[in-house]
C-alpha cells in the first residue's frame, strides 16, 4: 500500500480538494483508494456527503484506541469506482492535547492503522497545524504531496514544514520524503503564474509535477453536492487535470 499525506500549513491551496480528487482519480484507474480525514475541521468528509458529528466513529475514536481502524472505515459507493473513507470530526481537535502525554506519541497513528491492508494507496488529508497529528501522520507515510496555489505568497511560510519534515526523517522516519509538489489553481495566461511555477521548479525541481490543475469552478462546486469531481462533472477541466496527476503518480511509482 502507498501511503502519502497531503499537508501544507496554509489554507485554501486546494489540499482536500487535491486529496478527494487524487483518489477518485486513481480509483477510476482502477486503484483500490483509502482517504483519512486527519482535519479537525474534516472538510474531506463533509465534501463527500458525511457527516462529521455522526453517531458513526473516526480517526478521533481509533486514536483512542476505542475502535480499530477497520471498524471506523466507511465504504462510499455512489459511483462505478467506490472509495473509503476514514472520516474525522471537531472532537479530533483535542488530539493533541490529550495524546501528548502518552508514551510514544508519535507512533500512535502508525500503531492504531497497523489492521488495514487490502488497498492499493492511502491519501491522508493534513490539517493546516504542524501539530501532534501531522507529526503522527509522517511517521505513517513514506510520500509527502504538498499542494501549491500559484500566488505571489506561494513558498512563504513553507520553511517550518520542511523543518518538522527533516526533523521527522532524522528521528522518527528516515523513508519519509517531499516526493511530489501539485501547482493549483493555475492559469498559464498570467503572467504571475508563470513566474511562481518557475520559482516552484527552482525549489523543488524534479519532485514537482508536470501535470497542473488548473482554475477550474467545478473543483469548487462537487464538495457543496457531496460529490468528487468525476461524480459532478466528469468533461471538466477539473477531471480531466486530477486523471492526468493520477497517472503521472502511478508513473512516477509513487
Amino acid at each position: 500500500m502507498r501511503k502519502i499525506a497531503f499537508a501544507n500549513q496554509k489554507g485554501g491551496v486546494g489540499k482536500t480538494t487535491s486529496v478527494i480528487s487524487t483518489g477518485a482519480a486513481l480509483a477510476k484507474i482502477g486503484m483500490k483508494c483509502l482517504l483519512i480525514d486527519a482535519d479537525p475541521q474534516a472538510h474531506l468528509s463533509i465534501s463527500l456527503g458525511i457527516a462529521p458529528n455522526s453517531s458513526k466513529p473516526g480517526i478521533y475514536e481509533v486514536l483512542r484506541g476505542e475502535v480499530p481502524a477497520s471498524g471506523a472505515i466507511i465504504k462510499r459507493d455512489r459511483h462505478e469506482n467506490p472509495l473509503w473513507i476514514l472520516p474525522s470530526s471537531i472532537d479530533l481537535a483535542g488530539a493533541d492535547i490529550e495524546l501528548s502525554s502518552i508514551a510514544g506519541r508519535e507512533y500512535i497513528l502508525r500503531e492504531a492503522l497497523e489492521d488495514i491492508t487490502g488497498f492499493d494507496y492511502c491519501l491522508i488529508d493534513c490539517g493546516p497545524s504542524l501539530g501532534l497529528i501531522t507529526l503522527n501522520t509522517m511517521t505513517y507515510v513514506d510520500n509527502l504531496f504538498v499542494p501549491l496555489q500559484v500566488e505571489f505568497l506561494a513558498l512563504q511560510g513553507l520553511s517550518k514544514l520542511l523543518e518538522i519534515v527533516e526533523v521527522s526523517r532524522k528521528r522518527l522516519n528516515k523513508n519519509l520524503n517531499i516526493s511530489g509538489v501539485i501547482c493549483t489553481m493555475v492559469d498559464r495566461r498570467k503572467k504571475l503564474h508563470r513566474e511562481v511555477i518557475e520559482n516552484v521548479y527552482e525549489h523543488f525541481g524534479e519532485v514537482v509535477f508536470k501535470t497542473f490543475i488548473r482554475h477550474n469552478i467545478s473543483l469548487a462546486e462537487a464538495p457543496s453536492h457531496g460529490q468528487t469531481i468525476f461524480e459532478y462533472r466528469p468533461d471538466s477541466s477539473g477531471a480531466n487535470d486530477f486523471l492526468a496527476l493520477a497517472k503521472e503518480i502511478i508513473e512516477r511509482r509513487l
